[in-house]
């Protein structure tokens, strides 16, 4: 019996192997293009080959982040990501903490109908005219909230199963102790939290980072464009020139690159920290 399932979990290992190189390459193919054919004069970059440039064009970047204002850009999206993850991680572990520790027919009610966000497409029509009438079209404050309010759905779904986990004896001991609800929230439940904040704020800054949706509904302005945005300003201007569009590609997911480099061994410790309270 040993030596017929021997073969076949090295048959399954194998082909395991196998498709998660395929799809890591069909993943990585995209990118490698993009960084190839930045560093293309714009005759080399018209068919957006795979062949490596002869002799690379470092200058396609210097004159991409001059003519497609990204540093200005990048200074927004930073300003978006960050805020709204901050306001919807901060807003969903509170909200997901008062629903799981006190669980009436109403609050199941509210935490289904937060969930639903997850499935239900966003209404731009509806969601122009709510903006218009609280007046934050094209205004930072006004994607700051919409970005948070996008992923509040997912992040309570995420906290709410890992609050549902711990016990509720750390909450009675806080309360023993003289604590108030909020301090016991901020002081005994936020801390454990780590790992579950740790992987909704980092998802929360990827998907905020490449939203290109609402900052083309909502902000009329070039000045207040993330660099999502700015490359598709970009691309109208140099659209004949694919090395230049390659290059404000590359800088506009290098951060993205970077972020989710970071963030993997964040994630990790964040797990390790968890594990030993627990």
């Amino acid at each position: 019996m040993t030596a017929t399932m021997h073969p076949m979990r090295s048959l399954r290992a194998t082909v395991l192997n196998v498709s998660a190189s395929g799809a890591s390459l069909i993943a990585l193919a995209p990118i490698y293009l993009v960084f190839v054919n930045a560093l293309k004069t714009q005759p080399e970059a018209s068919s957006m080959g795979v062949e490596l440039p002869t002799n690379p064009q470092w200058g396609n970047f210097g004159t991409a982040i001059d003519h497609g204002k990204l540093v200005t850009a990048f200074f927004n999206s930073a300003l978006y990501s960050i805020g709204g993850t901050v306001l919807a991680v901060l807003v969903s572990a509170l909200a997901a903490y008062v629903l799981a520790r006190h669980r009436s027919r109403r609050h199941v009610i509210i935490y289904l109908l937060l969930i639903m966000g997850i499935a239900i497409p966003t209404n731009y029509v509806t969601l122009m005219k709510v903006m218009q009438i609280t007046h934050l079209i094209d205004s930072q404050i006004g994607m700051i909230l919409l970005y948070a309010a996008t992923q509040i759905p997912f992040s309570v779904f995420l906290i709410y199963a890992f609050i549902d986990s711990l016990p509720q004896e750390l909450d009675e001991a806080a309360f023993i102790d003289g604590c108030s609800p909020l301090r016991t929230f901020f002081s005994i439940i936020l801390p454990v939290l780590t790992p579950v904040l740790a992987t909704c704020g980092i998802l929360s800054i990827l998907n905020i980072w490449n939203e290109f949706l609402m900052p083309l509904y909502f902000l009329n302005s070039t000045g207040t464009w993330p660099m999502t945005l700015a490359v598709y300003g970009f691309f109208g201007q140099f659209a004949s020139d694919w090395s230049l569009v390659s290059a404000d590609i590359v800088l506009t997911i290098l951060p993205v690159i970077l972020i989710y480099v970071v963030a993997q061994r964040w994630i990790l410790s964040g797990i390790s920290a968890g594990a030993v309270k627990g």
